[in-house]
């Protein structure tokens, strides 16, 4: 009970972060400029060594209560959501062990200014996108894939006639939804990114 607990909670800060982390994405539309802006003002925040600390600890917690719970409740997941509780879950571990890692390597290894550029060098260069994209992808949906699973355990009663199964379901269109927005403005429309001389070493150049 406190596991789950602990995993809940975690979840509330994480989820509150990514959130943050997904608008600031979705800023990239208007440019990387206007994104790199965003997250500078938002880095004084997050950033902080007390808020810092927090959430990665938050992301500890979550990851080792995840993978505890997912192998307990390998028996006992039947409904669609409840898989999809568990996989979506399984799915983000692995993407936070990797991209935390990619990170701070990025940060304290390399030197660079993990902004835009450091996350969209990847994602705009052949044949790197063939990952990248699923990647980033894969984890944005699983995100509203668990938000939507957990949905559906919390809420027992319909709204505006839709039942609590429906609203979940319009919780993952709309992560599609903006999945397909955010990949929008990192990739400039589709059309690939210029990356900047310094980062071309995670590209191989």
């Amino acid at each position: 009970m406190l596991m789950r607990q602990l995993h809940y909670y975690a979840g509330l800060l994480i989820a509150s972060f990514v959130t943050v982390h997904l608008v600031n994405h979705l800023s990239s539309i208007y440019g990387p400029e206007t994104h790199i802006f965003l997250m500078n003002t938002l880095r004084t925040v997050y950033r902080h060594p007390v808020a810092e600390t927090l959430l990665l600890g938050a992301v500890l917690v979550q990851i080792g209560s995840g993978l505890r719970l997912f192998w307990q409740t390998r028996q006992t997941a039947k409904t669609t959501y409840q898989k999809l509780h568990r996989w979506t879950g399984l799915y983000l571990a692995i993407f936070f062990l990797i991209h935390l890692s990619a990170v701070f390597s990025g940060r304290l290894l390399l030197h660079l200014d993990t902004n835009f550029y450091f996350g969209v060098a990847g994602l705009n260069t052949f044949p790197l996108n063939l990952f990248f994209v699923p990647y980033y992808g894969l984890a944005i949906l699983a995100f509203f894939g668990h938000i939507a699973a957990v949905h559906t355990l919390k809420m027992k009663q319909s709204i505006m006639r839709l039942s609590p199964v429906g609203q979940a379901n319009l919780i993952l269109v709309l992560g599609a939804g903006l999945t397909i927005t955010i990949f929008y403005g990192l990739t400039n429309g589709f059309r690939g990114m210029v990356i900047p001389a310094a980062y071309g070493i995670l590209i191989g150049r």
